[in-house]
């Protein structure tokens, strides 16, 4: 004898998956990013975000007719913001994303794939971070 249902209804036929578009898609992914991911995203935007509003204070400042020693070295400083943010993105993402294990039974291990992640994240975020300040915030703080 067959077990039957509560509701004493036959089961409904299988509808086959529809297919996702692509936004669709990407939006899910966005919201639900793997956690090395976000943390190597994170990492890179708090130091790129920090850096560059020093770089942009200083970049105000120098439009502003401020007389600062060692005269204009805008050009210099985004060359420095580019290497930093990428050298400590890496790094920060180093220190705070390890490798996973299995079952969370034996000692969080880093490698060099947590550096590698760090600095795949950390150069588009710095460019990024530098176009939105340089572009968007500045041109509001000029007025």
């Amino acid at each position: 004898m067959t077990p039957s249902r509560p509701d004493s209804r036959p089961p409904r036929p299988a509808q086959p998956a529809s297919r996702r578009g692509f936004f669709e898609v990407r939006w899910r992914q966005f919201r639900r990013a793997p956690r090395p991911v976000f943390r190597a995203v994170a990492s890179s935007l708090s130091v790129a975000l920090v850096l560059g509003i020093a770089w942009q204070i200083y970049d105000i400042a120098l439009d502003r007719g401020a007389v600062l020693p060692g005269g204009d070295l805008r050009l210099l400083l985004v060359t420095l913001y580019v290497v930093l943010v990428s050298v400590m993105g890496a790094v920060v993402t180093y220190l705070v994303v390890p490798l996973p294990t299995a079952g969370g039974t034996r000692k969080a291990t880093r490698s060099g794939w947590s550096l590698a992640l760090g600095l795949f994240a950390a150069v588009p975020i710095a460019y990024l971070v530098l176009v939105v300040l340089h572009e968007i915030l500045k041109p509001l703080l000029m007025g």
